[in-house]
């Protein structure tokens, strides 16, 4: 007798995926989604332009 019986489908993992992502999915808000690609886009201005001041800063400074 087996009391406890595994099973390794496939269909298992996507329809345990596919809850996992509709549960979280259904607790974020629009507002959450516009503020983090807001800041995500504000967030690589500010590396890309630091990135431009420093390289010209070493660059004047080993001139």
């Amino acid at each position: 007798m087996k009391l406890l019986e595994t099973s390794y489908d496939g269909n298992v993992y996507v329809g345990t995926f596919g809850g996992m992502l509709l549960s979280v999915f259904s607790n974020v808000f629009v507002e959450d989604l516009v503020r983090t690609a807001i800041l995500a886009v504000v967030g690589a201005v500010v590396s890309f332009v630091v990135s431009l001041v420093l390289k010209n800063f070493f660059r004047r400074k080993n001139s």
